[in-house]
């Protein structure tokens, strides 16, 4: 990858290592950065970055396209399935898909994390059962992440529960600028290769912490805006699927129907692809309702939470 980046004009040996080094494996990554973003990463001016950019915006393609390529492009897009058929349908059919974020919200015990434990696992099955064969990242915000739990499902789907392990990499953040540090850091292992998930559990836990009060309203989605483009350009540019589960919050003013509201507000309802509600039915059951897709009507399903895991 360093010879196809020696290539591009203006690009020496040593800026084309520094860059490797950073992170920056292909043209595609280059081409969607910003000017900062290039200076911090190889120690250059401006000037310099503004070129190396250019030189790979114009080499790969970045313009627009036929319809009829994007569609193709589109097929290109893999799905992990999450246990449940009827959750998978109600997504557009075969699970959550790479190149997108999913995000669920809802009240605590309404399931987020035990479908994020379900993925991780469900990311590692051969393609004919609905897995991508990856590995999958997982960045904790509230001490959530229980490998117990993973071992259980990969022992409900016939996988070897140490082998399963070994594939998710985890990374506990103890406060919103460490939980952006750790999305750079999740780049070094997406190099490494065949990581096809990227969890964040739970995405506005930390933001809310830091960023408390109405004052500090507009840096805190400012901050959460700059976040969620940095997750949305990573599963395009990588391919993979990204995750998040989101907090919500008690309405007092909503005095019929459900008053609990995600957080957020319209900077995540923008960057979310796939928008769930889920909340708690009675003994196992969970219902989980469609809020926003691209090209999906809203609407609603029931699913269960067993020891085995996600499951129709």
């Amino acid at each position: 990858m360093v010879k196809e980046l020696k290539n591009l004009p203006g690009i020496g040996d040593k800026t084309a290592e520094k860059l490797t080094e950073a992170g920056y494996n292909d043209l595609m990554s280059i081409a969607a950065s910003s000017v900062g973003e290039i200076c911090d990463a190889v120690g250059v001016g401006e000037g310099t970055a503004e070129k190396i950019i250019e030189s790979a915006r114009s080499t790969v393609e970045m313009g627009f396209d036929t319809a009829d390529t994007i569609y193709e492009k589109r097929k290109q897009i893999g799905r992990i399935t999450t246990g449940s058929k009827n959750l998978d349908n109600l997504i557009g059919g075969g699970g959550v898909e790479t190149g997108s974020i999913t995000e669920t919200h809802g009240a605590y015990g309404s399931s987020k994390s035990q479908l994020a434990f379900q993925l991780v696992v469900n990311v590692q099955l051969p393609k004919d059962k609905g897995g991508l064969e990856g590995k999958a990242l997982f960045v904790d915000t509230e001490n959530t992440f229980r490998p117990e739990r993973i071992e259980q499902i990969a022992k409900a789907l016939g996988l070897d529960p140490q082998k399963t392990l070994k594939n998710v990499f985890v990374a506990r953040a103890y406060n919103s600028d460490h939980q952006l540090l750790l999305i750079e850091k999740a780049k070094e292992k997406v190099k490494e290769g065949n990581v096809k998930l990227l969890i964040v559990d739970s995405l506005t836990s930390l933001f809310r912490s830091d960023y408390s009060g109405r004052g500090e309203l507009a840096p805190r989605q400012q901050k959460l805006n700059r976040h969620l483009h940095e997750l949305q350009r990573f599963s395009e540019v990588y391919n993979l699927a990204v995750y998040v589960t989101n907090q919500v919050m008690a309405r007092p003013d909503v005095l019929f129907g459900d008053p609990t509201s995600a957080i957020g507000g319209h900077v995540l309802g923008h960057a979310a692809t796939f928008r769930l509600y889920l909340r708690k039915s009675r003994d196992q059951k969970r219902v989980a309702k469609l809020i926003d897709a691209p090209s999906l009507p809203d609407s609603e399903t029931v699913f269960k939470v067993t020891d085995e895991g996600i499951r129709d």
